[in-house]
């Protein structure tokens, strides 16, 4: 009976398989036929850039979307030395061309921790990219040229390159803003979509040649791809692309339209000119385009290589905005320390008044955008929260002051996926921003007193939309909105100055310890209910990784460590369960002799246990015990960055070369149905081998 029924059990798995595979050959689903959605992108854009004034170059595009002349064309990525100086009487406003400008480097040999791109529309941060080869991006592992912002060149045909970070692969291969890539390996890269084909099927260590024209004249450059690092802010597709639909990602190399691409990071705008007062929906003051004007990019000072000053004046209001950014340098002796505090940008924000008059004025500033959601169908289970509430993948975070005590909160994507209007903050407040698994970008205001209260609200904000599929809510783009309080500044140069930092960088507690004075933001990395065991839990691990110098080594050493010091209590329960399994004919027995009389059949029973020396409680008692200890392992290991991007055996076996993640053998997710290997099926897309070997 039992071997015909494994043959029919067999045999019935079998169909099942051969069904699955007939109907993927003869119908592919839904989620494959959306593929081409790229391309109709990639049309939409070639005709875009086709329909642009063709001149020497496709140059840089205008404050009001139209393509300047190639002898109005600045260098992108560099600052404008002509720029001038704009007079406090009333100047006239130059329209300015798009323009992008870097700090920092992709080189983790240079003295920074991050290279960060900004763009003179909006004043925006468009991408914070980490330079720690801990920090590599773990969904791409393509070759990593640099990003390039680049377009569609009409003479000569190719791509126009905008910006070149330092450090990046293309900055050591020498290539420059203004250059046009016409041919990557031998391959013609007439459009933006050809190039990034080319870098997407190369791999990390490749060599590309490049064939560039620079100022008319043909040039040869190689470069050596590196792996591509994190970005822990970077600008998102404002539609859902491709099969992965409802998934974030990130904005199309090419596309540049604004109504493409989901808020930038760190935008503001003025709330509140005199009697004039923006509504919570609505973008900006009439007159006002601060958000999505082009900013002047003011001259670089030789004595602070390391920062950079947006201007814009608004001649409607007599005003003058200022955002000036910094990057923190490294000391010499800080190279080593990976806790070194220098995983941040200075933020000053000036409002000037130019009238004759007093003006009331208060301004919106916007948080960060675009953090990273790397393996999300995995790590979106493993988030844990602070209250009954589900996390995100990315939450909005705040600490306040209320009634003289700090408290942080967390406010969930999934709350603001689900179209709630979340409360606002009315607390003096101490930091607010974007939380991620392993990352978080914070705006931090430089108060001198904790209490003081600068901002009249701030709340969280959801700047993407909302995806389709309810499993996929928690991927919901989110940011945060500061309103300050109004200012009357007074008539003829009246300032309002507020000096920021911006955090953007590990969730390492020793690091985080170090921002947002006297409270700091260590409240980010949370282990639930039993940190008190997690925490020790963690050092024990590090100290294992300090002598055998890999994690998953480590690991095993920490699970036999405790399971060591669980034994005696794992002992006595194995023992007391196996005494219950022997005395349950006997408690058949008296169950069946006082069927009607629970009373008699209690004592009884109770007087078998004495008899036996078995006391009922003696198997639940040591489960409680060991509880706390197992989930507080548990939960170390799910919240601590380290195990991020470390390999269980070494960096070439990819499949286990991540410890936060599941392991990956074989990717099976386009021959079995969606409920099952779909990203958030029952088993997942990838076939996990080492729990069936344990």
């Amino acid at each position: 009976m039992d071997r015909r029924f494994y043959t029919f059990l067999a045999l019935s798995v079998a169909v099942v398989l051969v069904n699955i595979l007939m109907m993927r050959w003869l119908e592919p689903p839904a989620d494959k036929r959306a593929a081409p959605d790229r391309q109709a992108v990639a049309k939409r854009e070639a005709a875009k850039e086709m329909g642009r004034k063709k001149g020497a170059v496709a140059a840089k595009e205008t404050k009001d979307g139209e393509t300047a002349s190639a002898e109005e064309k600045k260098p992108a990525g560099k600052k404008q030395e002509d720029a001038e100086e704009p007079s406090k009487s009333k100047p006239a406003v130059k329209e300015q061309s798009l323009a992008w400008v870097t700090l920092g480097s992709a080189d983790e040999q240079d003295p920074y921790r991050m290279l960060v791109t900004f763009t003179n529309r909006g004043a925006a941060v468009e991408r914070i990219e980490l330079n720690s080869r801990r920090f590599h991006d773990l969904d791409d592992r393509s070759g990593y040229l640099g990003h390039l912002n680049a377009i569609r060149s009409v003479e000569p045909k190719g791509c126009l390159v905008r910006v070149v970070g330092r450090g990046t692969p293309a900055d050591r291969a020498g290539l420059k803003p203004d250059d046009v890539i016409v041919a990557a390996n031998g391959q013609s890269v007439r459009s933006v979509f050809a190039l990034h084909g080319v870098l997407a099927a190369s791999k990390p260590g490749d060599t590309v040649k490049l064939s560039v024209s620079r100022d008319g004249k043909p040039l040869t450059l190689t470069a050596t791809l590196t792996r591509k690092p994190l970005q822990i802010v970077r600008p998102e597709y404002a539609e859902t692309v491709g099969r992965d639909k409802g998934e974030p990602r990130e904005a199309l190399p090419g596309v540049t339209d604004p109504k493409d691409i989901q808020p930038l990071s760190f935008l503001m705008t003025l709330e509140r000119i005199d009697g004039e007062k923006l509504d919570r929906d609505e973008e900006e003051l009439p007159g006002v385009k601060l958000r999505s004007g082009n900013w002047t990019l003011l001259p670089g000072d030789p004595k602070k290589p390391d920062e950079v000053a947006f201007e814009m004046v608004l001649p409607e209001h007599e005003l003058r905005v200022r955002k000036i950014f910094s990057l923190t340098k490294l000391k010499a002796e800080e190279a080593a320390d990976v806790n070194a505090p220098a995983y941040h940008l200075g933020f000053h924000l000036e409002i000037e008044n130019l009238s004759d008059e007093p003006r009331d004025v208060a301004y919106r500033l916007d948080g960060p955008t675009g953090l990273p959601t790397e393996g999300w169908w995995y790590a979106y289970s493993s988030k844990i929260g602070r209250d009954w509430s589900s996390p995100g993948m990315r939450d909005a975070v705040v600490g306040y002051v209320n009634q003289g005590a700090f408290q942080h909160s967390l406010v969930s994507a999934s709350t603001m996926a689900s179209d709630e209007s979340p409360e606002a903050f009315v607390q003096p407040l101490v930091y607010m921003g974007v939380d991620a698994q392993y990352f978080a970008s914070v705006l931090i205001p430089q108060k001198q007193e904790a209490a003081d209260k600068w901002f009249a609200e701030s709340y969280p904000l959801r700047v993407g939309p909302i995806p389709d599929d309810k499993n996929k809510q928690k991927l919901v783009d989110v940011s945060c909105r500061l309103i300050s309080e109004k200012t009357t500044l007074e008539p003829g140069g009246g300032q309002r100055t507020d000096r920021f930092q911006i955090f953007a960088g590990p969730k390492r507690p020793r690091l985080l310890a170090r921002y947002a004075k006297p409270y700091g933001l260590g409240e980010l990395v949370y282990y639930g209910w039993f940190g008190w065991v997690s925490r020790p839990m963690l050092g024990i691990l590090h100290f294992f990784y300090d002598v055998v110098r890999n994690y998953g080594l480590a690991i095993i050493m920490l699970t036999v460590l405790v399971r060591s010091c669980m034994f005696p209590l794992s002992r006595k329960q194995a023992l007391n369960a196996q005494k219950m399994q022997e005395l349950q004919p006997e408690m058949k027995r008296l169950a069946e002799k006082y069927k009607g009389n629970v009373e008699q059949r209690t004592k009884a029973q109770q007087e078998l246990f004495r008899k036996h020396n078995y006391n009922p409680l003696s198997g639940c008692l040591p489960a409680l015990v060991q509880l706390p200890i197992f989930l507080g392992l548990y939960r170390s290991l799910a919240v601590d960055i380290e195990l991020r991007q470390a390999p269980l055996l070494g960096e070439a076996i990819r499949w286990c070369s991540n410890l936060a993640a599941p392991d990956m053998l074989w990717y099976w997710e386009a021959i079995l149905p969606q409920f099952l290997a779909g990203k958030t099926g029952w088993l997942g897309p990838y076939l996990n081998v080492l729990p069936l070997v344990t």
